[in-house]
């Protein structure tokens, strides 16, 4: 694999998975109470645990993009 086919698989992963996020978070705040409901009554919840639960979902999802995507992108585009 040469360098510039790795500087272009993270790139693209890192696009990808930003727009992952990004569709996420646009469900979970546009459609809110209603997902956090559907889930509080699936998982015997209460609705603050099941929002809770969502925002730190979205919190690690993007610090393993920032991790394992962006940054070995970042690195390779340096060199």
């Amino acid at each position: 694999m040469t360098l510039a086919t790795l500087t272009a698989f993270f790139g693209w992963m890192t696009v990808i998975h930003m727009a992952i996020l990004v569709l996420a978070a646009a469900v979970i705040y546009g459609l809110g109470d209603w997902a956090t409901g559907l889930h509080a009554r699936m998982f015997g919840l209460r609705q603050e645990v099941t929002r809770e639960t969502f925002y730190n979902w979205l919190a690690a999802y993007k610090l393993l993009i920032f991790v394992f995507a962006l940054v070995p992108w970042l690195a390779l585009t340096i060199m």
